[in-house]
Order: C-alpha cells, then structure tokens, then sequence
C-alpha cells in the first residue's frame, strides 16, 4: 500500500518561533486530515528560521525553540512529522530534525556534513555529534530515513542510512537559489540514487527545499522526487509557497504525484526575475515596509527596479521620484512619465537645481580655483539621496536603490547619494543581465496593466548615462559593459586570475583597471544595502574581502 508524503514547501521566517510553531502545527493538522498524509515533512531549521545566525548564541533563544517543539509534538497524533529545529545540548548546539508522533519526540537527527562555504557559516554555530549516525523509522510499513541538506552532497551519509534499511529518504534543505543551480542538484539526486541501487532499485530521495526571501538570500522551493530507479521527476515551481502531496510505492519505490505544481518557464531569465520580485517582496513584508519609494531617471537601471517593485507589491503601494537637473535629457523625464502611466504608478517631480546651486554657492570661496570634477557631479546625486531618504522618513516606506553589480564591482555609484536606501534588488545582476531581464520583461513576462510597455523600448536603446554632467555616458569611464561584464564575471563569479583574463584575450590594461577599480571599491560596497542572490558570488556575506588591503595580485607568485 502507498504511503502518502506531504511536503510543506513554505516560508518560515527567521526568528519567529512562536508564529512557526503555531503554523507547524496548524499544517502538521491540515496534512493529516485535508491531504490524507500519513508522514509530513518540513524544511530545514523550520522551526527558527534559516539561517538564524546569532540568534544560535543566546541560550533564551534556543530554550524557546526547544519549549516550541515540546508543544508541537504534544499535538501531533495521527501522523508522523519531521520537523527542523537547532537542538541545544549542553554546551553544543546541532542542527537538527525531530521525528514527531503520538504526542512525543520519536526520534532526531543530526546533521552529519555542516557547510561553511559562500553564504554558510554553519560552524560558527552546529556541532556534529561524534556518536550521530543514521536515523531511520518506520511509517505505515515503509522505512523511512533522514538527511539534512548538505549530507546529500556526501554519498556516506546516504550509504549508511540505506544500510540501516531505508527505502525512502527524506531531505529537507534551506538551499539559497543561485543561477543554474537546478541541474546540478537533479544530476546529484540521480546520482546518489544509482550509488545505493542493488539490482537496479535503489532508495527513493524526496529533497524539500525551504522558500522565501531572507535577508540577502532568496530560497526558492523548487523541491523534487528521485525515484529509487533514478528517475528525477519536474521540481515542482520555483518561489511559491505550496503543498506538495505525492504517493510512495514501497515495492516499486516509485512516486506518483499527488499535487505538484511545476513551473512553466524555468529559464534563466523567469528565475532571476522571480528571485528579486520574491526577494524585494518578502524583505518588505518581514520588515514592516508596506510601500516603496524609488529615484526614477529615465535610464535602465530604476526602470528595471520599478517593474520589479510593482510587480512585487502592487502599483498602489510604489511611488517613483523624478529629480530631473540641468544636464537631464528631455527624454529621460518623458519616459519616467511613460513608464509610470503603463504601470500606474504614482511619480512625484522634485527638481534639484535650487539646492544644487545651494550647494555650489556655499562651497564656491572654498573651492575658488578649482575645475568642477567628480564633486560637483557627485553633490547632485547626493541631493537626490538625501531627497528620497526624506520621504521615506516622513511618509514611511522603504527607499529601493537602482544600482547594478557592475557599478558595485567598480565602484560607479555615489556613496550616501545613489546607493541610498535599504534594498537593493539589481545588486546582484551585472549591466548586461539588466538589459536581458528587462527585455525578457517586456516579451515574456507580460503586458503592462495600463498599456504601453512594462519598459519603454527607447530606455532599453539609450546610451547608459549618470547624467551628472552635459554630454556624460558610462562608457566616458568604463569599458563596454559587455567587455566589463566579461571581465568581472571571471574575476568575481569564477575567480579567475588576472593572467587567465588575460589569456581568454582581454586587453591587458583593460584587466588591469578593471580589477584595480574592484580592489579599491570594497569599501563602497561594505556600506552598500543588501540585495538578492542570484548569483554564484554574490558581494556581500559570499564574497568577503579586507578593504585595508595590501594584497595585489601577482607580488611574489610569479605563475598567478
């Protein structure tokens, strides 16, 4: 007889234990008697939130997260539950997953394999229990086993569970999205599948993945069923919140879909795009933010930001900002105005020429002989900040930042003037991957609500520009941006040196100014608001450097 599987794959917000526990248990009710499941199970560190960070230091913290799983469990009947949770013991601390049933804690786990790598700092926290081993219970005659996330991308840990007896092994993850992810993971599910395989039938994997926007981290669900042939089914569809109900075929240790729903375009663009309208939307909501402000120029970057805003909260809820100067276009203006009719969005004009002459009138004695230089430019785009933090401070709301990673990598935004705010949704995505997104939004993702172009085409076409002086593009001071963005996505993402740059054929001098400006924007970048991964190598808590640095590429390695 078939075993039916719930999977619950939801957010469960860092640190609110009290909410989680209550919502654990509500679902652990609603799978036994709407779903019919006789075995449910729930993301990784469920029960806090992932990842709770400090919050592992403070002994209240974890005492309450302990009193939490006590209740849960006392509730649970009818149905077995595995339930994610950071299990104190002593002076140690595991990450662990509980087996709940009939009122009481069955049995838990401890996770094996802790990563410490990119955005995991899992050592600084969890332990792993020298005597921990495999952890395998029965469920309606089916031997089930358990893994947490990172032991799946180790065959021992599985190989020891399948000795133990399991036929199913259940693996719940808090596994951030990151670009091209999906295939990697459906290859290691096949793969571990096809290691524990005796006479072509292996241990079955269902692998549930956490959802939600944390912080910098996007994760996004797409969890997926391994049959014990090695069959990997459709993940079901990124970034949603859903139930996922599958039957479980002992003798065949296959899985029939019971609800499951799969994604209709899971192409890089449709997933990056997912990822930072859910990640912008649940920074806002864990937050308290139930509007948005942004600085709208006309350019590419805000525009992207203001569809992504609108497509994330609501056009009500977002208000653009034009600050049109005495260098901005005709054109720049025209097209704030375009965009924000097809959108229906409100858009507020503040011109900065007064309080830009303010300024140069006040600093004109002490800078008597000068030339005008970067100063003068970077004084409008910080009157353009202090303006925007205005009116988030008097009318509330989150103020959104409009800045790309290739001006973050080399430093071509104004500190405290056009990197204010407190989220940055293109942090993560180059120049050239903002032109593909924006396109992508205007073909596959939809028309606007009111008409028009989600992006007005002559945006997308325009030479970029700061605008900060007559006649001013980007490419005054930076390569082409395909030619930066090639070069970046080596040096950053795949951490190439610069002699392997420098022999995929770059311009020498081109590499050398690029990764010098990288090196000397660190401390920009250290100031900057968070933003959604998308990426391999996200700046920020992925990619951590010194900014006092006296480290150059090259001294005293002669073969780097």
């Amino acid at each position: 007889m078939a075993l039916r599987i719930a999977l619950a794959q939801f957010d469960f917000p860092v640190g609110a234990v009290a909410d989680n526990a209550a919502r654990l248990a509500a679902l652990i009710a609603q799978a036994r008697d709407e779903l019919g499941a006789g075995l449910v199970l729930f993301p990784e560190l469920a029960l806090c939130g992932y990842p709770p960070e400090d919050l592992l230091l403070r002994p209240a913290f974890l005492a309450e997260c302990e009193a939490a799983l006590q209740r849960i469990a006392a509730a649970t009947h009818g149905i077995a539950a595995v339930v994610g949770w950071p299990q104190a013991a002593g002076a140690v601390v595991y990450n662990a997953a509980s087996v709940l049933r009939e009122g009481r804690v069955e049995a838990t786990y401890r996770k094996r394999e802790l990563p410490n790598y990119a955005v995991f700092d899992e050592r600084r926290y969890f332990d792993v229990d020298p005597d921990g081993g495999p952890c395998v219970f029965a469920v309606e005659g089916v031997r089930v086993g358990l893994l947490i996330c990172e032991d799946l991308w180790f065959p021992e840990p599985l190989a020891q569970t399948v000795a133990a007896g399991a036929q199913l092994v259940l693996v719940p993850n808090a596994s951030p999205f990151e670009r091209d992810k999906h295939a990697q993971r459906d290859a290691l599910l096949a793969q571990r599948v096809a290691e524990t395989r005796v006479d072509g039938r292996g241990a079955a994997l269902a692998y549930l993945n956490l959802v939600g926007g944390q912080d910098a981290l996007v994760f996004d669900g797409a969890s997926v069923l391994a049959d014990g042939d090695g069959v990997v089914h459709p993940a079901a569809a990124a970034f949603l919140d859903d139930w996922l109900v599958a039957d479980f075929d002992p003798d065949t240790r296959r899985f029939q879909a019971v609800l499951w729903t799969v994604d209709g375009d899971e192409s890089r663009d449709a997933l990056a795009w997912r990822a930072v309208v859910r990640g912008t939307r649940d920074y806002c909501r864990k937050n308290g933010f139930e509007r948005v402000w942004l600085g709208l120029s006309g350019g590419i970057d805000s525009a992207l930001v203001l569809a992504l805003a609108v497509d994330a909260l609501g056009a009500d809820r977002v208000t653009a900002v034009r600050m049109p100067s005495r260098y901005t276009a005709d054109v720049s203006n025209d097209l704030a105005a375009q965009q924000c009719a097809s959108l229906g969005v409100r858009l507020l004009e503040l011109p900065i020429e007064a309080p830009f002459r303010g300024y140069l009138d006040t600093l004109a004695a002490t800078f008597a002989g000068r030339p005008a230089d970067t100063t003068e430019e970077n004084l409008q785009s910080r009157i353009r900040g202090a303006l925007l933090m205005a009116l988030s401070n008097k009318f509330g709301g989150l103020l959104l930042t409009t800045g790309n990673k290739s001006e973050y990598a080399v430093g071509y935004a104004t500190i405290y003037g056009d990197m204010c705010g407190g989220y940055a949704p293109l942090k993560d995505l180059y120049k050239t991957e903002v032109f593909a997104l924006a396109r992508w939004r205007n073909t596959v993702g939809g028309s606007a609500p009111h008409g028009g172009q989600v992006i007005p085409q002559a945006v997308i076409e325009r030479a970029p520009s700061a605008e900060l002086r007559a006649n001013q593009t980007d490419q005054d001071s930076l390569p082409a941006y395909d030619v930066l963005d090639a070069i970046l996505l080596r040096h950053v993402d795949q951490e190439q040196s610069r002699a392997e740059i420098v022999a995929a054929g770059f311009d020498p001098d081109v590499v050398d100014k690029v990764l010098r400006l990288v090196r000397t924007s660190e401390w920009k970048r250290h100031q900057a608001a968070p933003g959604p991964k998308v990426s391999r190598r996200a700046f920020g808590r992925e990619r951590r450097y010194p900014i006092s640095n006296g480290y150059r590429e090259g001294d005293g390695d002669a073969g780097s």
